[in-house]
């Protein structure tokens, strides 16, 4: 199998091609080891290689609806026994994980083989991908620009069709951001569908859930059949094989708390809704009555005391010393600490409102569309902490100062810009809800956008069933970035 022919398959075509005897699961292995050592070198998309790993898992015997199929899973949330967990953290570069975790273990039972573990921002605390302890990761269609976070790595690597799919996880927008700027899909699951653990029962409150990104709506379907049911087509993948009922669809291009959105980012949203129109469905400008400002405010407590708990934790688990941790990692941290158990209490019962105000929209809706993003990709570093701002909170960081550092209003001002270039994913997160990025537009400079979707608790089938008929309707798969497996890797970021 040769590099061209092995990027045309997804991962469902691999499958079929190994279980029919075509080619081996070795050679497909070959086929991605070969892809991502020409990639890799500009992508800088892999944390940790595991090709001993693979070599021995591609040897068989191999069984599951992915017999064969490379794959790579993220550094974070996803523990494999025996290696270390980074979570993009100089800390945790020697924690070795004592066992599968159990996402993980229903990917190995699915025939899925292992090669590597992708890239992803310190804790997985940004919207894009550029730790201390790797380097930035840079995005396929322009390497001069980020691929998003937290699961960059993984989406980088499926855009350049090293791999049809890739392990991700998302906290606030962490598989949809991504997707969004790599042209990809992107399925959030609700919360408790995927399960988590052993190594945490639940990451940052419940906001968390494990998935995956990949490049077909069919490979996203079967791989939560096999994280939620076990190594088999089910419920997800036959609702991928039925046209969705017509639906009622809300969309608002407004970003949740005031901030800018590009007109990008709402042509990508209109582009969306004139399809779906297309297709049948009744299609009406709303939102929820939500207090985005404050939404926006409770996500970053959430950040900021689980930062405070993942540094605790890597300090008494593994000696870790300040040093290890980036600047920004610790600066949220000590806002997380100067937040009070009283303060977090009421952050965190703020969520059930949100999550009925949704509710209350999707009385009257069956599905939220949205931007994903509210711009195109950012360049690499242009969201770092400006020097100025980082001399002036570093005095007050190292004498303990925090309740002046909370109050700096500069600080505030720099979070919130972060924020706005991706203010639509943290709602989904914080209610539990379900959400889709489908990739069905791009800039006039080339670069990907997403569409999202929120569905109402139990809506991944119908989001599911949804985003087979765009793509039905608009493929994607066959568009190829800069960077892929069959092209010349540029050399100079742009």
């Amino acid at each position: 199998m040769k590099l061209d022919e092995y990027r045309e398959h997804d991962g469902v075509g691999l499958a079929r091609l190994v279980s029919d005897g075509q080619v081996t699961a070795s050679e497909v292995l070959a086929c991605a080891i070969g892809g991502a050592e020409r990639v890799d070198p500009v992508l800088n998309a892999i944390a940790r290689p595991m090709l001993g790993e693979a070599a021995r898992q591609a040897a068989g015997p191999l069984s599951g609806p992915f017999a064969g199929v490379p794959f790579y899973i993220k550094d974070l949330m996803q523990d494999y026994a025996g290696l270390p967990s980074g979570f993009g953290s100089r800390a945790l570069q020697h924690a070795r994980a004592p066992e599968h975790d159990e996402v993980v273990r229903r990917w190995l039972d699915a025939g899925l083989v292992i090669l590597g573990k992708t890239s992803t921002p310190e804790f997985g605390l940004k919207g894009v991908t550029e730790p201390h302890v790797h380097g930035p990761c840079r995005n396929p269609w322009n390497p001069g620009r980020t691929p998003g976070g937290s699961s960059g790595g993984s989406a980088a690597l499926v855009a350049a069709g090293v791999v049809p799919a890739a392990g991700a996880n998302d906290g606030g927008g962490s598989i949809r951001i991504p997707a969004s700027f790599c042209g990809l899909f992107g399925l959030k699951p609700g919360r408790g569908l995927v399960p988590d653990g052993p190594s945490h029962e639940s990451y940052l409150f419940g906001a968390s859930v494990n998935g995956v990104v990949s490049r077909t709506v069919r490979d996203s379907a079967l791989m939560l059949d096999v994280m939620v049911d076990g190594p088999r087509e089910g419920r997800f993948t036959a609702a991928t094989r039925s046209r969705p009922r017509q639906m009622r669809i809300g969309f608002s291009a407004g970003s949740p708390f005031g901030s800018e959105v590009s007109a990008e980012a709402v042509a990508a949203m209109e582009r969306a809704a004139a399809l779906c129109e297309e297709l049948g469905h009744t299609v009406e400008e709303a939102s929820p009555a939500i207090d985005g400002r404050a939404l926006v405010e409770d996500f970053s407590t959430a950040f900021s005391v689980y930062a405070a708990s993942q540094i605790d934790e890597a300090k008494r688990a593994w000696g870790a010393t300040d040093g290890k941790f980036e600047f920004e990692t610790r600066v949220l941290a000590a806002l997380g600490r100067a937040t009070t158990a009283p303060e977090f209490y009421a952050s965190h019962d703020r969520w059930h409102g949100y999550a009925r105000g949704l509710a209350e929209f999707h009385d009257r809706f069956d599905l939220l569309l949205t931007p994903t993003v509210a711009r195109p990709a950012p360049r690499i570093g242009e969201l770092d902490t400006p020097k100025a701002l980082a001399a002036a909170v570093r005095p007050l960081l190292g004498l303990g100062l925090v309740e002046r550092l909370a109050a700096l209003d500069v600080w505030r001002q720099h979070v919130r810009q972060s924020i706005s270039v991706v203010p639509f994913t943290q709602l989904a997160n914080l209610t539990g809800a379900p959400a889709m990025s489908v990739p069905l537009h791009h800039t006039a400079q080339g670069l990907p956008m997403g569409a999202q979707w929120v569905a109402p608790p139990g809506g991944e089938e119908l989001l599911l069933a949804l985003a087979a008929e765009l793509e039905e309707a608009q493929p994607w798969a066959g568009h190829w970035p800069e960077v892929s497996v069959t092209t010349a890797a540029a050399t100079t970021p742009r």
